[in-house]
């Protein structure tokens, strides 16, 4: 499937595809996983939105990379391998 990486700020955000379910990755200068979450069709942008400093989801990154998926199903199961693989500080962990 498709893969983007941007910067993570609503410029780079409004770049990313929004027709299919994603998983998305946010991360540091580095590279290291920050925060791992999946988002709908349509809602790619807007979810994205809700982890930018100010808003209520607030995740510190400096880029953002997304994996676009057929189902929401498959996002998840891979977001659920992403988490316990990598453990990003930001995830609730035992989730």
């Amino acid at each position: 499937m498709a893969r983007k990486t941007v910067d993570f700020n609503k410029s780079g955000i409004g770049k990313l595809p929004n027709d299919k379910p994603v998983l998305y990755k946010i991360q540091s200068d580095g590279g290291k996983t920050n925060y791992a979450g999946v988002a709908k069709r349509g809602r790619i942008q807007e979810r994205l939105a809700e982890h930018l400093p100010g808003a209520k989801d607030y995740v510190p990154g400096a880029k953002v990379q997304v994996e676009q998926r057929k189902t929401i199903e498959q996002a998840k199961a891979t977001e659920s391998r992403v988490i316990a693989r990598t453990k990003p500080k930001y995830n609730d962990q035992g989730k």
